[in-house]
């Protein structure tokens, strides 16, 4: 077996713990629809990565990591109440290949069941904080906090026809990175690691978190949608303010710069979409029109560069830990999640 395959096989054990443990927190005594819905969405599944980054983190600093899988289930938790939530102010049909809940369950009910998640997080979250509980709690509320501020600076960025590269990674960061980072940090605080320790972790996550949503950006345009799982080219048609767009928006000029316009000033422009989610033929053209303005500015490659470099810096936070094949595995799973083709 190659060590790849021993991390792969590691990282399925713990995810199947993480699942036995959701599976438990069911709320029986709910009223039938939220508990349905609740059961829906937990039963979902998911690749557990950030369940799984709490107890490698953990597990890195000596202490096992069956100590931090409640904390695990509370960041999957919280991160789809995010899933739940994000999917209505998209208008999003389905997620993981089912009816998103709002579509199944209505507006309202989602709305609810987000709350309900919250909550259980927070439940679940105490079950695992032992001594250092005030920090726990604190990095784990910190977190919520600044992903529903990401939520709501992509939101306004939408909006707006003038934003700019650098307001774009402030964004990501709370938005993506930052329940990274506590889960990395969770993981650490539960383990009783020192300061210098546990900053290194929380270092990592975020760094990992805006490596990853640079990926994503760049998998919009390049994936194979066959190996994707969803339709190439929806953050341009839902005017996203990605790093590629934003950067080529400032490089751009001429006729470049009037095919940007387009995307930049109809921001989730429904005319390039059917009643039935797909595209229009002006749909597909504007992609395939946007892809060759990102080409020939030198933005795909200047994205590709950074996701390199930032992952680098990400994984160097990792020296600061024991070293061990737990830490190697933290640098592989980092690796994993930020040069992944789906």
């Amino acid at each position: 077996m190659t060590r790849q395959e021993a991390f792969r096989r590691r990282y399925n054990a713990l995810r199947s713990s993480i699942d036995e443990r959701l599976r438990k927190y069911r709320r029986r005594k709910a009223p039938a629809e939220v508990r349905d819905a609740t059961s829906y969405v937990i039963e979902g599944g998911g690749k557990r990565v950030r369940g799984v980054i709490v107890m490698l983190s953990c597990q890195v600093l000596g202490k096992s990591p069956l100590r931090a899988i409640d904390a695990a289930a509370a960041v999957e938790i919280l991160h789809n109440f995010t899933l739940v939530h994000d999917d209505i102010m998209d208008s999003a049909l389905e997620r993981r290949g089912r009816p998103s809940v709002h579509q199944r369950w209505g507006v309202n009910t989602a709305l609810l069941l987000g709350d309900v998640l919250v909550g259980e997080a927070y439940a679940s979250l105490l079950r695992a904080s032992g001594k250092r509980t005030a920090e726990v709690l604190g990095a784990f509320t910190e977190a919520l906090q600044e992903v529903c501020d990401g939520q709501a600076l992509d939101m306004e960025l939408e909006r707006r026809t003038d934003v700019r590269v650098s307001e774009y990674f402030p964004m990501i960061d709370k938005k993506t990175g930052a329940l990274l980072s506590c889960a990395a940090l969770l993981g650490g605080l539960i383990a009783g690691g020192t300061r210098l320790q546990t900053s290194a972790l929380g270092r990592f996550g975020r760094l990992i978190g805006r490596a990853f949503q640079l990926q994503d950006d760049l998998l919009d345009v390049v994936a194979d949608p066959r190996n994707f799982g969803k339709a190439i080219g929806g953050d341009i048609i839902e005017g996203k303010k990605t790093f590629l767009l934003l950067t080529a928006a400032e490089r751009a000029r001429g006729e470049n710069r009037e095919v940007l316009e387009r995307v930049l000033a109809r921001p989730r422009s429904s005319q390039w979409k059917r009643e039935d989610g797909t595209l229009t033929e002006e749909g597909a053209q504007v992609i395939e029109d946007i892809r060759r303005v990102y080409e020939q500015c030198g933005v795909l490659r200047d994205a590709q560069q950074l996701v390199r470099r930032t992952t680098g810096i990400a994984l160097r936070q990792l020296n600061r830990l024991p070293s061990s094949s737990t830490r190697d595995m933290l640098s592989w799973l980092g690796e994993s999640l930020v040069h992944r083709i789906s």
